[in-house]
């Protein structure tokens, strides 16, 4: 979704120009008024400076903005018939109607404010609301992270799952103070390499003890006993030879802990899920919300630092597919070109001078995104969610 705001003086007939630009427009776009309000000027100095500070505002508003539809989108991706438009509400309506039908919040956002005041009340919300998804989503990322890393201990090959409920007591030698059981993962290709190397890799492994206990697509799970005293050295000499030591010591209440610590780990995980899609939606709204208020500051400031005062302009949203923004951008330069250098030139003027050095001067103004007039983009890329 790609809206153009754009603000022409008035002239003191706002309606007229309001229908003017809708009935120019009407094949190519839909247009619609974006209502702004007067608000406290001050000084000419003071509007420059804030112009400058609005820019960099509505860079970091818009990245907020798109970086926590990604987050909701991404949250509720898996979920059966969900449609992530269905969650980017603002105020309760799709994104497109509120853009259409924006009103000033004046209960909120009081217009006897000077601009300034307004502003700083704008950024200090966003940056609360960012920082609270920020760590939201951090602490929710940790425990996913944490909840992935058991779920591959219960599904990964023998190499690297966990092996609790796999060795059984009986497979151990236990309470020995001289013996102690190893398990190692041979792959499955070096059965006879194992049975042929495993009682010589070093001295003091009990000879024949070697017992296959599980086997997988890619391994096998076997049991060795040999002295305490030798684990390391066997340990290294079995790395050398593709055989995989396993850093396991049966416990019989570990399997039930593992199962408990897994459960818990899920539950957390669907709480702070539910409550992550719950405050995106919530903050969505208002960051939304937020940022097209920021717009329309934009739009009053650069409208009086261009149109001077009193305040007398109209602003419109224009919404064009884009095989018809070329079209819609030549015909607001046509009509409202007079307000800066040769865009002004109708027709006649220009046949009468170099037609192709205007050409080349136009598109390269258009190149830099300057207009005769006022006009700013808010893009809000929802298709690709």
């Amino acid at each position: 979704m790609k809206y153009t705001l754009v603000s022409v003086p008035a002239l003191g007939q706002s309606q007229n120009t309001l229908l003017n630009i809708k009935s120019k427009l009407a094949p190519f776009a839909e247009t619609h008024p974006f209502n702004i309000p007067e608000f406290k000027i001050g000084t000419l100095d003071a509007l420059v400076l804030l112009s400058d500070d609005l820019t960099k505002h509505d860079n970091a508003f818009e990245q907020a903005v798109n970086k926590l539809a990604d987050i909701l989108g991404n949250l509720v991706k898996g979920q059966p018939d969900a449609l992530v438009q269905d969650f980017l509400l603002v105020n309760d309506k799709t994104v497109d109607q509120y853009v259409n039908t924006f009103q000033w919040n004046s209960m909120k956002y009081r217009t006897d404010k000077s601009l300034q005041e307004t502003t700083s009340m704008l950024t200090q919300e966003m940056t609360s609301m960012d920082n609270l998804i920020k760590n939201k989503m951090n602490a929710y990322t940790q425990n996913k992270n944490a909840l992935q890393a058991l779920q591959r201990k219960q599904t990964g090959n023998l190499s690297v799952k966990n092996l609790n409920g796999i060795v059984k007591k009986e497979h151990c030698v236990l309470n020995s103070e001289y013996l102690t059981t190893l398990f190692v993962a041979v792959p499955k290709t070096q059965y006879k390499q194992w049975n042929n190397t495993y009682e010589t890799l070093v001295s003091m492994v009990v000879p024949r003890s070697s017992v296959k206990i599980s086997e997988d697509s890619e391994y096998g799970l076997f049991s060795i006993t040999l002295f305490q005293r030798v684990v390391d050295e066997f340990t290294h000499k079995a790395r050398e030879e593709k055989f995989i030591v396993r850093d396991f010591q049966f416990d019989e209440d570990a399997l039930r802990q593992q199962e408990r610590e897994l459960l818990e780990t899920e539950e957390t995980e669907r709480e702070q899920q539910t409550e992550l899609i719950r405050l995106s939606r919530t903050n969505f709204s208002e960051m939304f919300s937020s940022w097209v208020h920021l717009k329309a500051l934009r739009v009053f400031v650069e409208s009086v630092l261009r149109y001077g005062l009193p305040p007398d302009f109209t602003c419109v949203t224009i919404a064009a597919e884009p095989k018809f923004e070329a079209k819609v951008d030549q015909t607001l330069v046509e009509q409202y070109g007079h307000l800066g250098g040769v865009h002004g030139m109708n027709k006649q003027q220009r046949q009468e001078n170099n037609e192709e050095l205007l050409d080349h001067e136009l598109q390269s103004v258009n190149s830099t995104g300057y207009r005769p007039y006022v006009q700013f983009e808010l893009e809000f890329d929802l298709e690709r969610r």
